[in-house]
């Protein structure tokens, strides 16, 4: 594998020469600061300019369109990542290995179509896919509650603090979809492609000269401002006190979210020793949330723990019976406190290494994954694949039980079921 990164001016391009999939994929990426009230427009305008272009009108025009092309895929996602909001979108066609010379340029064609010729004008085509895109956004906004575990995770961050931009709704909010019309879309459409810090990853079999040519013709971004402020959200200070919050549900299964800070850590810290930390606490089967919280005690249906690096958070979620809240968070906060202490096996350790090196293992066979790779190398200075393969093994004990006493509960989120004890 071959990484490289070009200054493009207007853009950076980040090139991955591989031969290891069938497929290339393309990611542009669009960041930009996130703005709470710009949140449901941001998604409304990603999956407008997807669904028809001033070209291919109707979305099944596009969809034959993308068919001729030997069935390239092309989708956008819209989420947060620390203080800025990310909307990429994506391309997936066959390498021309398997297919005809030219059919890449023709795909990164149709995407570019896509991006620089939204459908504005039409009057029967735009309100076709404004309405279907406004009851289909309407209908994932008001939706968050059918989803129990997003929902209490969303409620619990909100209660952590409703101003950081980590409580914001990532489908957005019903007030600001009914501002939406041609003439906001329009202009919030300029004011993205006109002033986002644009990135554009190319993964897979290709000739490197070709695809520069080819990035050139197609991506016409004209701004040249470049973001001044980390993405990385920092917390003033930490908990001294935690906040506990409960809310009724009509469901069985009661769902538990915790919010932990984390105080500042260096970049050590941070891209490999938070890691393992969160390896041995709980994530996977081999964690002490799951050994001894979920098969030991019986105390929830699931349990586990993740990270938002760019956050500084720490999210534990788990599903249980109402009548267990106390016990499991009793528990949680002691095996908290055993790895401040230090307790924890050098083979516990070694197995949290180890299950580590095999989850970057499994990023080498996905090409969405190892962008991901180089965009946090961007977002975090975070090494690549093989690089991390070497840190992770200087992480030591030691360095496990600093990181561990710089994790706090902020915030405890109960969604009560009403079920006492629901059955396994």
């Amino acid at each position: 594998m071959n990484y490289k990164k070009l200054d493009m001016g207007s853009y950076q391009l980040h090139l991955i020469s591989t031969d290891r999939f069938k497929t290339v994929l393309t990611r542009v990426c669009l960041r930009d600061k996130i703005v709470k009230e710009e949140i449901t427009l941001r998604n409304f305008l990603a999956n407008f300019l997807t669904y028809s272009t001033a070209t291919y009108k109707t979305k099944r025009e596009l969809v034959l369109k993308a068919q001729d092309l030997y069935a390239a895929n092309i989708y956008t996602k819209v989420y947060r990542a620390g203080n800025y909001n990310m909307m990429s979108f994506y391309l997936s066609v066959l390498s021309e290995k398997y297919t005809e010379k030219g059919m890449l340029d023709q795909s990164i064609e149709l995407l570019s179509d896509i991006m620089f010729h939204p459908n504005f004008e039409d009057e029967e085509a735009f309100q076709e896919s404004f309405r279907f895109l406004y009851n289909a956004t309407e209908t994932a906004i008001q939706g968050l509650k059918e989803d129990p575990t997003l929902y209490s995770t969303v409620r619990m961050l909100e209660c952590l603090d409703e101003d950081m931009p980590y409580s914001f709704h990532e489908h957005g909010y019903m007030e600001d979809l009914e501002k939406i019309n041609r003439e906001t879309l329009m202009n919030y459409y300029h004011n993205v492609f006109n002033h986002s810090l644009v990135d554009i990853y190319i993964i897979g079999n290709f000739d490197e000269q070709e695809i520069i040519e080819t990035i050139k013709k197609h991506m016409h971004f004209d701004t040249f401002k470049r973001p001044k402020e980390s993405q990385i959200i920092y917390h003033d200070k930490l908990p001294k006190r935690i906040k506990v919050e409960k809310e009724h549900t009509d469901g069985s299964q009661s769902k538990l979210s915790i919010g932990c800070k984390i105080d500042t850590l260096d970049e050590f810290e941070r891209n490999y020793v938070l890691t393992i930390y969160n390896f041995l606490l709980g994530s996977g089967s081999e964690s002490k949330f799951f050994r001894i919280i979920r098969e030991k005690h019986s105390l929830a249906y699931y349990i586990y723990s993740s990270l938002n690096k760019l956050d500084h958070l720490m999210l534990i979620r788990a599903g249980i019976s109402k009548k267990n809240f106390n016990s499991t968070v009793k528990l949680i906060k002691k095996l908290m406190k055993e790895m401040e202490e230090g307790n924890f096996t050098e083979e516990e350790l070694e197995v949290a290494k180890n299950n580590y090196v095999t989850f970057l293992k499994e990023i080498e066979d996905n090409e969405s994954a190892i962008i991901e790779t180089f965009l946090a190398k961007d977002l975090l200075n975070l090494g690549d694949i093989e690089e991390r393969k070497k840190e992770i093994v200087k992480v030591s004990r030691d360095d496990i039980i600093r990181v561990a006493k710089k994790v706090k509960i902020d915030t405890i989120f109960l969604l009560e079921g009403d079920v006492e004890n629901e059955g396994d």
